[in-house]
């Protein structure tokens, strides 16, 4: 990728973050960045119902949904339960912005002119997590913290598993989520002098020498999550998304055919970003992968042409469905996004897949995964993967995007499926090898052969 500025965002003793140009940049210096609201801590876990749908796989669902309608109306009642009970929660507070205004953040505007122009904007080491189907920010959080840790300062879009739902009806509301953290990160930006990084070996260096308490915790860079201001959206909003949401499996708005989806604007209050001041990486999972090169895209999908490309440097998916799957309603959007190549110099991205958990011996969950992702009307018995994609899918993305490099990791599975309520029932052979020490995509050791690319 041929670039004539280069600039990392870094993590200040201030808690701010701050971008060092290591070329020549163009436009006049940027403004101030707000400062960041409070740290809230959080003290959440995963519950019944949330645990329970984390563990079923993104493509057997879609595959139930798409052939048991009473099965589909079911879930869809329980999810608007659950998102009820969430509205009226006093966590819901602090996950969704519903606190008193004098304690909301406010979103400010950079002035006209300044930040430089979308075409000219330095590259920012820091990066958007996409989660994939069926789990949110807290599931990834984890491995957001990792990679901050590694000198990649990263946040997750911010939403909870179950807005997850909107998917049957189509990405819309995804893409939205999806833009509000990539406008805020590739926004955040503080002065260009006077700073210093912080990572895990300072402070490391730091604990084992005669430091105060106090001056320890001043000098821990602050969470970057912090930067991504959260938004307003309650069981209401749910319920109109499902009810007005163009098309999608259950084809609400008449059409699962991506082009005849009616417009419709998402519902929710979405904190509006300052300027961008450079570019950011995304990181998609499964599903949240081919749904960031929706996003990357200049064409109009179901009313909005989001042009991600213009705000995002890379992309790297980790175990993400890139092929196409014809004649199936749960891969219209695939084949929407694989319908054009994406041919950007300025832009580079790379496929994960990891192997080692072959169908006919993973269990039925990994082969049906793999039967349901398979064009020509395999069993899935004899494909490899990750133990939900196999890597011949995971690894398409190569044939739809101009600089798109490979990584195939063995023995490396899709998700950590021991860390959460049903794994057992659901996927009981990856629960078990998972608990056994086989890793995954988050897992520190494996983040180090895909971070580096970055």
């Amino acid at each position: 990728m041929t670039t004539t500025t280069s600039t990392y965002l870094q993590l200040t003793t201030r808690g701010r973050y701050r971008a060092r140009p290591t070329g020549r940049t163009t436009g006049p210096p940027p403004a101030p960045a707000p400062a960041p609201r409070p740290r809230r801590r959080s003290t959440e876990k995963i519950g019944l119902g949330a645990g329970l749908l984390l563990s079923i796989s993104s493509l057997t669902l879609l595959k139930l949904l798409a052939r048991m309608p009473f099965f589909a109306t079911l879930l869809c009642f329980m999810l608007v339960a659950l998102a009820a009970i969430d509205a009226f929660a006093p966590r819901h507070a602090a996950r969704c912005g519903r606190a008193a205004a004098a304690d909301a953040p406010q979103a400010s505007i950079w002035p006209q002119g300044e930040g430089g122009t979308l075409a000219d904007l330095p590259l920012i080491k820091a990066a958007v997590i996409v989660p994939g189907f069926l789990t949110g920010k807290d599931e990834f959080l984890p491995l957001a913290r990792s990679l901050t840790e590694m000198g990649i300062p990263s946040v997750v879009v911010p939403f909870p598993n179950w807005h997850w739902l909107l998917c049957l009806v189509g990405m819309r509301p995804m893409l939205e989520r999806i833009d509000l953290a990539v406008r805020h990160l590739a926004a955040a930006s503080g002065d260009l002098d006077d700073f210093e990084r912080i990572g895990v070996d300072k402070l490391e260096k730091d604990l084992e020498d005669e430091m105060s308490e106090l001056e320890r915790r001043q000098d821990k860079p602050s969470d970057p999550q912090l930067q991504i201001p959260n938004f307003d959206y309650n069981a209401i909003d749910l319920y109109q998304d499902f009810r007005n949401n163009p098309g999608g499996v259950l084809k609400v708005g008449g059409s699962e055919v991506v082009e005849e989806y009616p417009l419709w604007v998402p519902r929710g209050s979405f904190p509006e970003a300052p300027e961008p001041q450079g570019k950011v990486a995304l990181i998609g999972h499964s599903a949240g992968g081919w749904i960031s090169r929706v996003y990357l895209s200049k064409r109009d999908y179901g009313g909005r042409s989001y042009g991600g490309i213009d705000l995002v440097h890379s992309l790297i998916t980790l175990g993400s469905p890139h092929g196409n799957v014809p004649g199936h309603p749960a891969f219209k959007g695939v084949e929407w996004v694989n319908s054009e190549v994406l041919d950007d110099d300025k832009f580079k991205a790379l496929a994960v897949a990891g192997t080692g958990y072959v169908g006919d011996s993973s269990g039925l969950l990994t082969q049906g995964s793999y039967s349901f992702c398979c064009p020509n009307g395999s069993d899935g018995s004899s494909c490899d993967g990750d133990g939900v994609t196999p890597d011949f899918s995971a690894l398409a993305m190569q044939n739809y995007v101009t600089n798109a490099d490979t990584m195939v990791l063995e023995d490396v599975g899709h998700f950590r499926w021991s860390e959460v309520f049903g794994g057992d029932i659901v996927a009981p052979e990856l629960t078990k090898e998972h608990a056994e020490g086989r890793p995954w995509y988050g897992d520190e050791p494996v983040i180090e052969k895909w971070a580096g690319w970055l």
